[in-house]
């Protein structure tokens, strides 16, 4: 009896020192086995579709077309799972714009076995190429406006789930005064969480908190970036107050906790196996701010945020899950659905909405 097929990876990468080390950390990973390696965008184009790898591996600056133009085409006309691996984690314009092309994860490129934490990086990588294989991505339909691009896979639960149509709010909620907002994302979540934002006014009357999963030196860069592209400001979050209609990240290695007065930042260990964790997060808000709290868990594999998210509907806040035909994976909103903590699930594009309408609508209780 054979052993389990290994995942193939195809290496785009313009390097030639750099196509031989990754070339050897594939090598070492008995998950993995290189496909191929691709020296330009347009070579990578044309060896996807004849090799059909599990995976890519996506440099960004290639000569010729670049990682965001190679992401788009290749989810346009042959969708594989692309994980881009970047060099410069401070300029991560391009990196962010191929994730919301359709791009599964941005990671670190091991960049030479002199280095320290060099292990502990290309192990990363492998882990990463891994877990992106197994994603089902599928075609674009027509070309999207730039910026708007949008990737999805079915995350294991099969094509054509039904969208619902958001019922109208309860009285109860039309009379709440909300104060706080929560969102937890993975795999995914960069392109939600522009959706998502995009659709909030300047003036939108509450704190953000953001748990993204992304590595944490593309942390700062990914802040930054969202900010460029979003109307509302972004900011690193901080041991620091907070102030209506501002979106704070929680910083990489870092649990994120809000309250009243302002934010607080954890060391702590990891929950759900991450740090930052949604769960912490959406904890904190049921703890601080009651059915003031409004909590949203996006797009992403694993379970963090869906436990949090039920202790704030059981606190009495309002807790939305993104719906099965926009997550890429629905696993972590899922998750909470099966555990009783999601009010309503919604698509993507109807999260926006929502949420204008339930800042709107809220008096101060008497």
């Amino acid at each position: 009896m054979t052993g389990a097929r290994k995942i193939r990876v195809l290496v785009v990468e313009d390097s030639p020192v750099v196509q031989q080390l990754l070339a050897h950390v594939i090598g070492e990973d008995p998950r993995l086995e290189l496909a191929g390696i691709a020296a330009s965008g347009e070579q990578a184009l044309r060896m996807v579709d004849s090799l059909k790898p599990d995976v890519v591996s996506l440099d960004i600056r290639l000569p010729g077309i670049d990682g965001f133009a190679v992401t788009q085409r290749l989810m346009r006309d042959h969708p594989v799972p692309i994980v881009v691996v970047a060099s410069d984690v401070r300029d991560l314009d391009i990196p962010m714009r191929a994730l919301q092309a359709g791009a599964l994860a941005v990671v670190e490129k091991p960049g030479s076995m002199a280095r320290a934490d060099y292990q502990t990086v290309a192990r990363h990588l492998c882990t990463q190429l891994t877990i992106m294989s197994q994603v089902k991505v599928i075609r674009q339909r027509g070309r999207p406006r730039s910026g708007d691009e949008e990737t999805r896979g079915d995350g294991g639960r099969g094509k054509g789930a039904p969208v619902p149509t958001p019922p109208p709010l309860p009285p109860s909620v039309v009379k709440r005064q909300f104060r706080a907002l929560g969102i937890t994302a993975s795999t995914g979540g960069p392109a939600a969480l522009v959706k998502l934002l995009r659709g909030l006014p300047t003036n939108f009357p509450l704190p953000v908190f953001v748990v993204q999963h992304i590595g944490a030196p593309f942390v700062a860069g990914f802040a930054s970036w969202l900010g460029s592209v979003t109307p509302l400001p972004v900011a690193l979050a901080s041991d620091a107050p907070h102030r209506p209609g501002h979106v704070y990240v929680a910083p990489g290695e870092l649990h994120l906790t809000a309250e009243p007065g302002g934010m607080r930042l954890i060391q702590g260990e990891p929950v759900c196996g991450q740090r930052p964790s949604g769960d912490v997060l959406f904890s904190s808000l049921a703890s601080a701010f009651g059915a003031a709290a409004i909590g949203v868990l996006l797009t992403g594999m694993g379970e963090d945020g869906a436990r949090g998210l039920t202790d704030m509907r059981r606190a009495g806040a309002y807790t939305i899950a993104e719906h099965a035909s926009t997550a890429v994976i629905h696993s972590m909103p899922g998750t909470a659905v099966r555990l009783g903590g999601v009010t309503e699930e919604l698509p993507i594009d109807k999260m926006a909405a929502r949420l204008l309408e339930l800042v709107s609508t809220g008096v101060e209780p008497s």
